[in-house]
């Protein structure tokens, strides 16, 4: 049997783009067509069937939900062409990251994809949870979620040298972040509101060039894992900590053998070991540019990045057999 490691070596850095190109394709007929399911529906068949004919023993442990609640790429579900006789590989994904995104022609969509060795990389429950990532290059205890948004913007602007009004938050523009935001704005921060999609959100600490310094908030717990794939690839630093609204998710919380309802989660406890990241752009963004439909071919950029080399490539493709 191949080992799990030699396949990510070997296969899987390219093919992973070639499963997120082909989510990215389909989704980008529903873009500004103001229907969220299509398009979702569209990147789940078309990742599905993608990474169905590559040759691993696949198990998604994040994904669009659980069994009874998602019809495709559920919390559990086999995919790979070498069933019982492949690599054993875990894989977190969202087809389609920013579906109010793509169904307005908003910004930041994308169609990602994380994998990594046989247990490397958290299996939660499809709930809520409460992020906070900076990039790379700090200490350890420069951020902590059982601290405030103050003292934890404080304490990055000390580590950077700058006064805390010189910091840039990026944040989830929600309802439930009013407070959140209140109090940045009372240190005097920069806000970057971003209508959907943080997993890209999360990514941009890494790079100087967006000026984001610090992502704070809640989302989804899937974004936060496949997050936490990108940054252990190529640095920085994440905490998350679930969320559960009712008895229901706590339910199906310890169904997935997690006791520990309040326990922060770093970025090893999310991503360990070797793994690979990929992202190809539904939409334009900060991250990669979207999907562009020609009169003859249609054009893509990606990223991929692997953990063990540190290896960030950005991949462009003309695809020129329309889909």
């Amino acid at each position: 049997m191949v080992s799990a490691s030699s396949v990510l070596d070997r296969v899987l850095v390219l093919e992973m783009v070639r499963v997120t190109e082909a989510a990215a394709i389909a989704a980008s007929k529903l873009i500004g067509r103001g229907d969220e399911k299509a398009a979702d529906h569209a990147a789940v068949e078309a990742m599905r069937a993608a990474l169905n004919e590559l040759p691993m023993d696949g198990t998604v442990v994040i994904g669009e939900g659980e069994r009874d609640e998602a019809p495709m790429l559920f919390i559990g579900e086999k995919v790979g062409s070498a069933q019982g006789s492949g690599p054993k590989i875990d894989i977190a994904l969202d087809p389609l990251e920013g579906t109010t995104i793509t169904a307005k022609a908003g910004p930041n969509a994308l169609a990602v994809l994380a994998i990594a060795e046989q247990g490397g990389l958290l299996n939660a429950p499809d709930v809520y949870m409460q992020k906070l990532a900076i990039g790379p290059g700090y200490a350890d205890d420069v951020i902590d979620l059982a601290r405030s948004p103050t003292e934890n913007v404080t304490s990055l602007a000390r580590a950077k040298g700058v006064q805390p009004n010189e910091i840039n938050a990026c944040v989830l523009d929600r309802p439930r972040h009013e407070a959140v935001i209140a109090e940045l704005r009372a240190l005097g921060c920069g806000i970057t509101l971003i209508p959907d999609g943080d997993v890209a959100g999360v990514i941009a600490v890494t790079d100087p060039d967006t000026t984001i310094d610090i992502y704070m908030g809640s989302g989804g717990a899937p974004e936060g894992v496949l997050a936490a794939a990108a940054l252990r690839c190529v640095g920085g630093q994440i905490q998350g900590r679930l969320l559960f609204r009712n008895d229901d998710e706590r339910g199906r919380a310890h169904r997935w053998g997690i006791d520990d309802l309040d326990r922060i989660y770093r970025l090893d406890d999310m991503a360990k070991g070797d793994c690979i990241f990929a992202a190809t752009g539904v939409t334009d963004g900060s991250l990669l540019k979207g999907v562009k439909r020609r009169r003859s071919f249609i054009s893509t950029e990606s990223i991929v990045m692997r953990a063990s080399s540190g290896t960030v490539r950005r991949v462009t493709g003309e695809h020129h057999k329309l889909a």
